[in-house]
């Protein structure tokens, strides 16, 4: 997967933006709702990534028990680098693994945040569980 395609992949998403706190060779890609009167709520992130960087690697929020099994079968993937290894996963993006892998994980990352946003914050995005709805 090459930088290009992964900022479509994480764009894509409703209430995604790209952002740049830490400087312009990282991007920061957030989800944030719209509330009324045109303000915003504060926004999550859900990928980070240096996407000029060699290898290409990208920073995304993973449930415990699964990040643990992500990191044991696949050498590309580790705790991510300044972040809480714990729900945070490193992935190396080298055409070791498969695009749909990646696309796939980066949809659970932003699912994981937009989780924990409000109920009303979730309908404004259109986002619904899977489980359940």
């Amino acid at each position: 997967m090459d930088a290009a395609t992964l900022r479509r992949i994480c764009l894509d998403f409703p209430g995604a933006f790209e952002d740049f706190p830490f400087g312009p060779e990282t991007s920061v890609f957030k989800v944030r709702s719209a509330v009324s009167g045109g303000a915003a709520q504060e926004a999550k992130l859900f990928a980070l990534s240096a996407l000029d960087a060699e290898p290409l690697t990208v920073n995304l929020k993973c449930e415990p028990g699964l990040a643990v099994q992500l990191r044991a079968a696949h050498p590309e993937i580790t705790g991510a680098w300044h972040m809480n290894k714990t729900h945070w996963n490193g992935v190396r993006l080298d055409g070791s693994l498969p695009d749909a892998m990646v696309r796939d994980m980066v949809e659970d990352s932003y699912d994981l945040v937009v989780a924990g946003l409000s109920k009303k914050q979730q309908e404004q995005l259109g986002w619904a569980r899977l489980a359940g709805k």
